[in-house]
């Protein structure tokens, strides 16, 4: 699709002029008033020509590391190849982040040559920013008209909430007892393998272990144990101001990512509805840091802090990120406190701190004092 060209200052004075040349002209018979009536259409034809082509270039672009925390680095490869049969003059355009611009000086191209330009992205705010596509304004050279041209593809940079180094937590709830300690690693799903033993009356027939059975001729049975399941929940008030509210995804991000990093079972709920359980380990730190960058705050007044979910589910540890607790809040937590151990409440924004029966509370002034005094009282 060809660009539209938009008309400058000048080349609206000279769009104007046009007629009113041609009509003097016309009128009192002045040849030179028809010639300057000519030559302002003639380059306003000119001007239209210029700036509707578009750059015969093939644009592609990387982005290193697709995610980075917030604040850190992160860089675009910009690749332009020259599609012409004839040498391509040089341009500048800027190339689309989020909602800004980065300049981008293209030289001048032998044909179907290439050139590459490394610039840094800007990672200051949380979210997910397309970068791209490359934007030329092309104006011609009598300055009267300006064309927007984008050309190349877009890719995805994901700002993910800051990570401060925090102790995991985890709770689990073991249904049944076994001697030893029930190990959290690599565990698949609620009964764990203890051993293979030989069979006694009593056994469940439907654990025969047949190929020990058959290498051994002995009836051979497997014996399980269920062990405590590392299990950690963490609910995010959403109705945070917007600058106390990026403390708390960074308090949010990093409790899960420290949690789901030690391979426990993960939640992460919000007071706005959102609700992602995770099985621990790597994907479920991206997924779960995917998650809350693109969160919004949401400050309904008739929001809960507790959603229903919770109300109806249990087990392992529970932290609540908020900035204060009126008591229709605090009694819907304590409504909860019997499913959850331990239960831990995280104030941010230095209010009054409230007192939750059964629960530490962590008062912090944001995110950094918050996983500061988190370690401080978490035991290891």
């Amino acid at each position: 699709m060809t660009p539209a060209m938009r008309p400058t200052r000048r080349g609206v004075v000279v769009l104007a002029a046009t007629p009113v040349l041609f009509a003097a002209g016309q009128w009192a018979g002045y040849p030179l008033f028809l010639a300057l009536a000519g030559f302002c259409g003639g380059i306003l034809l000119a001007a239209v020509a210029l700036t509707a082509r578009r750059p015969r270039v093939r644009v592609t672009r990387e982005v290193y590391p697709e995610r980075v925390e917030r604040g850190g680095a992160a860089f675009a490869k910009l690749r332009v190849r020259s599609t012409a049969n004839r040498r391509q003059a040089g341009f500048t355009a800027g190339d689309r982040i989020g909602s800004g611009f980065h300049a981008v000086a293209v030289p001048a191209l032998l044909p179907h040559k290439e050139t590459e330009r490394v610039y840094d992205l800007p990672t200051g705010r949380r979210g997910r920013h397309q970068v791209g596509p490359l934007t030329l304004d092309r104006v011609d050279p009598f300055g009267l008209g300006r064309a927007h041209v984008t050309t190349g593809d877009t890719t995805t940079l994901w700002v993910h909430p800051r990570v401060h180094p925090v102790r995991a937590l985890a709770g689990g709830h073991p249904r049944h007892h076994h001697e030893g300690v029930a190990s959290n690693d690599a565990l698949r799903g609620s009964f764990d393998l203890r051993e293979v033993r030989e069979y006694t009356v009593g056994d469940e027939v439907r654990h025969l272990h047949w190929k020990a059975t058959a290498r051994t001729g002995q009836l051979m049975v497997r014996e399980y144990i269920d062990p405590d399941q590392p299990r950690f929940t963490v609910l995010l008030d959403t109705r945070f101001p917007d600058a106390l509210f990026e403390e708390a995804v960074d308090v949010a991000a990093s409790l899960v990512a420290a949690a789901a990093g030690a391979g426990h079972r993960c939640r992460l709920v919000t007071s706005c509805g959102l609700d992602v359980a995770t099985a621990g380990g790597p994907s479920a730190v991206r997924l779960l840091l995917d998650e809350l960058t693109v969160l919004d705050p949401h400050r309904d007044p008739g929001q809960a802090l507790v959603p229903g979910s919770l109300s109806r589910s249990g087990g392992g540890g529970l932290a609540v990120i908020t900035a204060g607790l009126p008591p229709a809040d605090l009694a819907s937590l304590t409504g909860v406190r019997s499913r959850y151990s331990p239960l831990v409440v995280v104030v941010l924004g230095g209010g009054a701190v409230p007192v939750v029966p059964g629960a530490k509370v962590v008062a912090a002034t944001g995110a950094v004092d918050a996983v500061r005094r988190w370690n401080v009282v978490m035991p290891r």
